[in-house]
């Protein structure tokens, strides 16, 4: 298991922290920042999926610009698995 803590660019939040588990899940996503009922609810519905699948469905939403919550999530989760 591996512990993110990702700083944010562009977007509301702050700051993401996750655990990316050795079988490929996301777990104890928390969003510091932000939108509170969307980031929990983000957080919520992601958490305990595969990486991949999370990449697929959050990357790539636009908010502010062409950059979201879940997009900066997506990234984090991306960075974290090339890090492996």
């Amino acid at each position: 298991m591996k512990h993110v803590v990702y700083k944010t660019q562009g977007v509301c939040s702050q700051e993401m922290r996750f655990d990316l588990n050795d079988d490929g899940t996301v777990t104890n996503i928390e969003i510091i920042g932000g939108c509170r009922g969307n980031t929990k609810g983000v957080a919520r519905l992601a958490s305990g999926r595969k990486a991949e699948d999370i990449i697929s469905l959050c990357k790539g939403i636009p908010c502010r610009g062409d950059n979201s919550c879940p997009n900066q999530l997506a990234i984090a989760i991306e960075q974290a698995l090339n890090e492996q």
